[in-house]
């Protein structure tokens, strides 16, 4: 294992604790009254032995037989109650960490640029917030308990058997350790696993988004039989990873469970014999009696428990310091954020204008892309030009405040575009993108999503003036019908008729649009391209960033941009 993985596992660890520290209250209480249930099993045994030794002897027990059975009750009830407390406020914690990881996870996204790009898919952080974070709920509610249980319960009910035999303590101590050395080992090969799955599970999440979205041109392609084959082939992988750590915690179990059995075989052996007065040695200088034989032969089940109850959760660690990995290499990760404070979204006063003015952005790869100066006064009409890489769809992203520049200024309605103005500039904003997504709503609650009332009469026309009210009356259920978040069901042109109405449903007063007509026909692109017009007619501020020439003419202004070094 080379240094940079180490250091990785070491930052999974760090996280693991850092995602602790809200919760350690809750979990020391928690592990404290699991470790006092665990301890009463010895009053408990006394009891018993007490009262088995005196009936087997023909004595009068101490505090005769009803009391005593009335005291074992007791304490059960209590241990039980003890017991019962301490997994709750284990549930809570680990309910209260998680959510609090997972607000801090998805804030962080909410803030992420949409230009941004690392290891991480959308798809794969939404497994993570969704489905992976939940996974470190059994390290909370059994591994960290069963640790503290393990540290001290043993140690006692070794301390209280020593006085009564060297050699059933001797025993314990022998054959105790040879479970945590096990799980050390097996603890490596667990926590491998653990990671492969995890990443098995983020790339199928990965691959399903990526196929929904390319729904319609697999069809179109006739590729959905490798589509299958795509799937069928990520799913035996998930299924060889998700076997290997079975296998892993069946065989390590199966194992534990042997080294527990041979110990308590053992103690059994001795008190057996030494009752029977085959083995005159380790009770030091009184002969083992009978009460003493069965205090130690209950006491032995209870010595190993708690290392079993490690051993068992020893996977829950395993799975949980995989995805602490894994949110760490997600925030090790260069950030990107959208600039703004995250204010209430009251629209920015002022005239729609815009002036940019020696802007400078920074690639992540470290090449610089300037910007030409231009201004855009309030109902212009810009296209953005130039080849591929030049920077266009980056441009559109920094006047919307999507992204901080590398340098220069971004002034918006007489106001320079900053945190303190960004949330109130994109009140105002609509953006229409080369991919349209739709909410999982009714096409009219997308339409009405920005409209400042509900007015039906001005959404028709709005349809009307994009060219899609044809479209609209096609669909199974009209404004009714949902299209799922990539729009299935209509054409890519189709839906981006269904955004310009939607930017004329709006209230938006400056209109962003990156490549509305790529990749469509001509007369769809005539389509999209009229519905754009009527946006400025209505005195929308119009930036397109465009290959089409044919689009850019019917701009008021050109900006060309360099060619990419």
């Amino acid at each position: 294992m080379n240094e940079t993985e180490e250091e990785r596992k070491a930052r999974g660890a760090a996280r693991l604790a850092a995602m602790l520290a809200p919760v350690r209250g809750k979990l020391a209480l928690a592990s404290f009254l699991s470790v006092l249930a665990a301890l009463l099993w010895i009053a408990q045994a006394g009891i018993v032995a007490m009262l088995l030794g005196a009936l087997i002897a023909g004595e009068r027990a101490l505090l005769g037989p009803w009391a005593e059975s009335a005291a074992f009750l007791a304490i059960g009830v209590l241990r039980a109650g003890l017991s019962s407390v301490a997994g709750r406020l284990a549930f809570l914690a680990s309910e209260d960490a998680i959510a609090h990881e997972r607000a801090a996870l998805l804030s962080a996204q909410s803030r992420r640029s949409p230009i941004a790009t690392g290891r991480f898919s959308s798809a794969e952080i939404a497994s993570l917030a969704a489905d992976k974070l939940d996974l470190v709920a059994p390290y909370l509610t059994r591994y960290a308990p069963a640790m503290t249980r393990t540290r001290i319960v043993p140690l006692a009910i070794l301390s209280v058997s020593f006085p009564f035999s060297w050699t059933a303590a001797f025993i314990l101590l022998v054959a105790g350790p040879l479970i945590p050395v096990f799980m050390a080992l097996v603890g490596l090969a667990a926590r491998d696993a653990s990671e492969k799955q995890m990443q098995e599970i983020g790339s199928m999440n990965a691959l399903l988004m990526e196929r929904i979205r390319a729904l319609t041109d697999l069809r179109l392609l006739d590729a959905t039989g490798r589509t299958v084959a795509d799937f069928q082939a990520s799913a035996d992988s998930l299924r060889r990873q998700t076997m290997d750590v079975l296998r892993i915690a069946f065989l390590s179990s199966t194992v534990l469970e042997l080294f527990s059995a041979i110990g308590v075989a053992l103690i059994a052996v001795y008190v057996g014999f030494a009752l029977i007065g085959e083995l005159g040695f380790g009770a030091w200088a009184t002969p083992l009696t009978v009460s003493e034989g069965i205090f130690l032969l209950l006491l032995a089940p209870d010595f190993f428990q708690p290392l079993r109850d490690l051993a068992a959760a020893w996977h829950d660690k395993a799975a949980a310091l995989a995805v602490a990995g894994e949110i760490a290499d997600l925030e090790a990760e260069a950030k990107i954020d959208i600039v703004g404070e995250g204010m209430d979204g009251t629209p920015l006063p002022g005239p729609a204008t815009l002036r940019v003015a020696a802007l400078r952005w920074t690639t992540p790869s470290g090449r610089e892309i300037p910007f030409p100066d231009f201004e855009a006064e309030a109902g212009a009409t810009v296209a953005l030009t130039g080849p591929s890489g030049s920077g266009k769809t980056t441009l559109l992203a920094l006047l919307a405040g999507l992204a901080p520049a590398a340098g220069g200024t971004i002034t918006v309605a007489g106001e320079s575009l900053d945190d303190a103005t960004a949330d109130a500039w994109r009140a105002r904003l609509s953006w229409i993108g080369q991919t349209p997504h739709f909410f999982t709503e009714s096409l009219r609650a997308n339409l009405l999503m920005s409209a400042t009332t509900r007015d039906d009469e001005r959404l028709h026309d709005a349809l009307a003036q994009a060219s899609a009210d044809g479209i609209v009356s096609a669909l199974p259920r009209g404004l009714d019908t949902r299209l799922g978040e990539t729009g299935h069901g209509v054409s890519g042109g189709e839906a981006r008729r269904l955004t310009v109405a939607r930017a004329l449903n709006s209230h938006a007063d400056i209109v962003l649009a990156d490549e509305p007509t790529a990749d469509l026909d001509a007369e769809t692109a005539a389509a999209v391209t009229e519905g754009l017009l009527a946006l400025a007619a209505r005195g929308a501020t119009l930036i397109v960033a465009t290959h089409d020439m044919a689009l850019a003419r019917r701009m008021d202004r050109i900006v060309s941009l360099e060619t990419p070094q």
